[in-house]
């Protein structure tokens, strides 16, 4: 089997060594050059085509972001951002996923972590994953809080309820849209919530595998793109109608009835598939709450999750479960296994899945 190649790019000589050591640790990488600089890191992107590039936010004359940048624009590869855990690293790391990167890996202490051993597995699994990503299905978002308005007077008439769409015991009934996404998933999102109308009428619960601190760029983005409200989750909130509350790293996401409203319940219980937040919490807390139908999405991310918990749904309620199609996931796990359950009422590539909530709702 062919070894995963990587080039690894940070301007700290301690973090190229250390993050060396681990991936080549792994019998499928093998790490073909290390680069100290941007400048460097263009020059040996050139040299060597690696298959997969580590590359650090920070760093002095060339930053990561504008590396990744040149990269995509000359040659695109599948790249994995390590960055730093601050309010500007995970700013700039949304960024650098909507330029392109396929993912990222939060350092435990900053810029030199000497205890980088503790994200030593992730890092390894998500620069195997990175690998395997379809790059050709990466749209290069506009990167402008125009977005959302230029949408507005367009889509009135873009989004309509289709014909063909089977809505047996919706019609009545109150309803919630439940949202599971992983790698690629920022982008996803972008394309989707973007693509709400204003006034939308149904709260969303949304789950992204994300570390603490990045959740909460990630909804501030959202919210300044977006028609509707998009906002972290808090615990004990009451759900309102027209909002997106996206779950916080480091926290499961549930919600529970308080007299005729919802309630957001965030707990700290162990990590599900490797996962806190995991989309299955969510969806096994959604399959106990009653009156309401269910509209479930699940988007682009390696692994399962997301797909016993939408069997415990289905088990329990009315609900609707929408799956992102194959061609435009950039890795098509979650997806795929949800699809396995035959629980999955309908595949959708990702630009037409706002169109397909809206049928439900």
């Amino acid at each position: 089997m062919a070894k995963t190649r990587v080039l690894i790019v940070d301007d700290s000589a301690f973090m190229r060594k250390l993050i060396s050591d681990f991936l080549s640790e792994h019998p499928e990488i093998e790490v073909i050059g290390t680069a100290r600089n941007g400048e460097d890191a263009i020059k040996k992107c050139r040299e060597f085509r690696p298959d997969v590039i580590t590359l650090d936010v920070e760093m002095p004359k060339l930053n990561g972001l504008e590396v990744l940048k040149l990269i995509m624009k000359e040659h695109p590869l599948p790249v994995v951002m390590l960055s730093s855990t601050t309010k500007e690293g995970a700013d700039t790391t949304l960024q650098a996923i909507q330029a392109g990167a396929v993912d990222f890996v939060a350092k435990p202490s900053g810029s030199i972590s000497i205890d980088l051993h503790k994200i030593k597995t992730e890092l390894i699994q998500k620069v195997l994953s990175a690998s395997k990503a379809n790059l050709t299905k990466i749209n290069f978002l506009e990167d402008s809080n125009t977005v959302g308005k230029k949408l507005e007077s367009s889509l009135d008439s873009e989004i309509k309820p289709a014909s063909n769409v089977t809505t047996r015991g919706f019609t009545q009934s109150k309803k919630i849209v439940c949202i599971g996404t992983s790698t690629g998933g920022p982008r996803a999102l972008q394309q989707v919530i973007t693509s709400l109308p204003k006034g939308l009428e149904v709260p969303i619960l949304i789950v992204q595998h994300m570390p603490p601190g990045f959740t909460k760029s990630l909804a501030n983005r959202l919210d300044s793109l977006s028609q509707i409200r998009v906002k972290e989750a808090e615990d004990g909130e009451l759900l309102q109608k027209g909002t997106a509350y996206i779950a916080p790293g480091g926290f499961h996401l549930k919600v529970k009835s308080l007299g005729s409203s919802l309630a957001i319940s965030l707990s700290q219980s162990p990590p599900r598939n490797g996962h806190r937040p995991s989309v299955d919490v969510m969806f096994e807390s959604m399959s106990t709450i009653k009156n309401y139908s269910k509209i479930a999405v699940i988007m682009t991310g390696m692994g399962a999750d997301g797909s016993k918990g939408l069997v415990e749904m289905k088990k329990y309620g009315i609900v609707k479960a929408i799956a992102e199609s194959q061609e435009t996931s950039i890795v098509f796990g979650m997806p795929k296994a949800a699809i396995a359950t035959n629980m999955v009422d309908e595949v959708a590539d990702v630009e037409n899945i706002a169109q397909s909530i809206m049928n439900y709702i």
